[in-house]
């Protein structure tokens, strides 16, 4: 059933990608088909093909791909659509058949339809569907010759031809060479030089253009310093280097870029990681490149198949930071802040050096190729009910989780939270209407103290500035701040007390889309919005603030929630009654605030504890886990001692002691009486004493 759904999912995602450029009208669906098919494009061009600022291919490209560009031509590139898609389909199917061996039964049942999902979902395949692009074709031609099948004579044969059409590809055949198939290589080269002599005899003058004016298409296209070329140059561009300084740095850097990661493609493809190899090289020719568009990039999306780490946990970090970096825009990936921006900005290329230069893939002949180092888990809890939990399957982790991939889960997680937030529907009069619908329950159920209660906080200065002030801060920073303690110092808890967060954050984001509902400070009905200021009803825009979210999202109360979430958790897991109250409280107090300043009824804070009982809920469904589990987190002082013990040359006293085996009065005792042992070994018997009692 798993293998059916994915390859339904890899087929629902092809056919939507195609229908969303088939839905686009004639003249924005694949805008660089223009470049051929154009009055001024391949077909059609009377002079050179560089004449204009859009081709920016070699001439053999020009020459051998105008019997597609005519079929795209007399369909309207419904053609050309559909054969991008089934090229993609194909160098889906050839990755899953090169992946290193040995494989597992279930990785060769579901590497195809992965492939395809992850290949469909890859900003670069998208670009090349949406712009009209060729560049799938040379990465499928260098893929297929890492297949067994294929033999030295045809692989040189397709390098050279891809070469012919990018020509950073001839790295190939250099590690080719180096891997000692040399014979293969020359072929390549030879290839390579026969397809560009062709163009050179029938387009001379195109010919001469691109490899003597522009020296192999240096300059042509788009201004190089845009932030679509992720390439050494761009990004040297970008950072306001120019002139024979820029051209310099650019010479050693390639140079350092390409030693380095062509070794390291030497190494892997003696390996057998012959796909790994290839998408290292594919990595350097992106980077040492004038110019690499993003619909060239997509040979970063094959270094997934590197593994990396030697705990069973750490396997997924590289993966999913590609994934990510190949699927997400920048304001996805990382917050809009300007430090954090020129990463976001240059993600493909700083991905392209780290799968050339950095990362360390492991070796088949590594032991913790096939073995890495478990993560303990718990078996499923069990239940009072027999068919709970749903998920036997999974096994509970009771380790510390990998923080760079937690990391980028919640922030790709919080940019979903906040695309849908924003994009749920926000028609006024809906959104008023069942503002209408809440007033009207609250008052039947005598609980509708909203404008009385906004009223006083809004007379009362500093009762306002507070509410204002906790308003604004609290929401991410107690949520954020647990999370960060139970990571560091209650790693199970932290498992355990997530997922009921996630769920009720999915189930608040079903509420904003089904019951828009507009706050009481936008109802017009008198109230008060102290942190903000009167808006502007008449105003469809209602002022500035509604342009940073959507002001409508307000059925159930994520601040009540979360909250609510914050203090369940502290009150469970804090040593002191103090800190249990303050839990208990801050839930109470937060839905004071939220009605005070007049952003959310009362039934909203219903409503999101409500989501939060259903978070806990759904978590003991479906996983059976009703109770944190049972951890103890090291006093720091205990840590120390067992520091100071080991340092005194104690440590077979501390593993007799932690076994149970050492009888620990009776050595106090003897201590105490002499017992005939030496004034060192008292000593040591105190320092275990001590060690045992902090």
């Amino acid at each position: 059933m798993g293998l059916v759904a994915l390859w339904l999912l890899a087929g629902v995602l092809a056919v939507r990608q195609a229908a969303a450029v088939l839905r686009l009208p004639p003249d924005e669906r694949l805008t660089d088909l223009e470049t051929w098919i154009g009055d001024q494009g391949v077909l059609h061009v009377s002079g050179s093909l560089y004449d204009g600022d859009s081709f920016t291919g070699t001439p053999f490209s020009g020459l051998v791909l105008k019997p597609l560009t005519r079929a795209a031509e007399q369909s309207l590139g419904v053609a050309w659509t559909f054969g991008t898609l089934l090229l993609v389909v194909v160098l889906g199917l050839v990755v899953a058949r090169s992946l290193p061996g040995p494989v597992s039964r279930r990785t060769s049942l579901i590497a195809a339809p992965l492939a395809i999902s992850l290949l469909v979902l890859s900003l670069p395949v998208r670009n090349t569907f949406t712009l009209g692009q060729t560049s799938i074709i040379p990465v499928l031609l260098v893929v297929l010759t890492v297949l067994p099948s294929t033999s030295g004579r045809q692989a040189g044969v397709l390098i050279g031809v891809a070469a012919a059409l990018q020509p950073a590809l001839l790295l190939f055949a250099v590690v080719l060479w180096l891997i000692g198939r040399r014979r293969a290589a020359a072929l390549a080269g030879a290839t390579f030089a026969v397809c560009t002599a062709l163009a050179w005899a029938a387009m001379p003058r195109d010919s001469w253009t691109y490899w003597g004016h522009h020296i192999g298409g240096f300059g042509l296209g788009a201004p190089a310093d845009s932030l679509a070329n992720q390439s050494l140059h761009g990004l040297l561009l970008r950072i306001g280097l120019e002139g024979p300084v820029e051209l310099a740095l650019l010479t050693v850097l390639a140079v350092a870029v390409a030693v380095i990661g062509l070794r390291r493609a030497v190494r892997y493809a003696r390996d057998g990681q012959l796909l790994l190899a290839a998408a290292i090289t594919g990595s350097v020719a992106l980077a040492v490149s004038p110019t690499s568009w993003q619909h060239q990039q997509l040979w970063i999306l094959l270094a997934v198949v590197g593994r990396v780490g030697r705990r069973g946990s750490d396997r997924l970090v590289w993966p999913v930071l590609v994934v990510l970096a190949m699927s997400l825009n920048r304001t996805a990936l990382l917050p809009d802040i300007e430090i954090l921006g020129h990463i976001g900005y240059n993600a493909p290329l700083l991905a392209a050096l780290a799968a050339a230069c950095l990362v360390p893939f492991l070796s088949r002949t590594s032991p913790r190729w096939d073995d890495p180092e478990p993560t303990p888990v718990a078996e499923p809890a069990r239940s009072r009910f027999a068919w709970v939990p749903l998920l036997r399957v999974l096994k509970r982790p009771l380790s510390r989780p990998n923080l760079m991939l937690e990391l980028m889960l919640i922030r790709v997680g919080y940019f979903a939270y906040s695309w849908i937030r924003g994009h749920a529907p926000d028609e006024r009069s809906v959104a008023e209407g069942h503002g209408d619908q809440v007033l009207t329950l609250e008052g039947r159920l005598h609980i509708d103290i909203e404008h009385w209660f906004n009223a006083i906080v809004a007379d009362t200065g500093w009762l306002k500035d507070f509410m204002n002030w906790y308003y604004s801060t609290f929401h991410f920073l107690i949520p954020l701040s647990l999370l960060g303690w139970l990571y560091l110092r209650r790693p199970a808890t932290y498992r355990w007390a997530r997922t009921p967060l996630a769920f009720a954050t999915l189930l608040a984001l079903v509420g904003f889309w089904l019951y828009p509902l507009a706050p009481p400070r936008l109802m017009g009905l008198g109230y008060v919005d102290t942190a903000h200021g009167p808006q502007d009803l008449n105003n469809p825009d209602f002022g500035a603030l509604t342009k940073l979210s959507n002001q409508y999202a307000a059925m159930p109360s994520l601040h009540v929630g979360w909250s609510l979430w914050c203090g369940v958790v502290i009150a469970i897991v804090a040593p002191y009654v103090w800190a249990k109250v303050l839990g208990i409280l801050y839930p109470l107090l937060t839905t004071a605030v939220i009605v005070g300043t007049a952003n959310h009824y009362v039934l909203d804070a219903i409503g999101g504890a409500v989501i939060v009982t259903a978070g806990f809920a759904l978590q003991y469904v479906f996983l059976g886990v009703g109770r944190r589990p049972h951890e103890e987190a090291p006093p720091l002082s205990a840590t120390m001692g067992a520091t100071v013990a080991r340092a005194r040359g104690l440590v077979p006293g501390l593993v007799r002691q932690r076994g149970g085996q050492h009888d620990d009065a009776e050595a106090v005792e003897k201590d105490r009486s002499g017992g005939g042992e030496s004034p060192e070994k008292g000593a040591g018997a105190r320092v275990e004493r001590d060690d045992q009692r902090v």
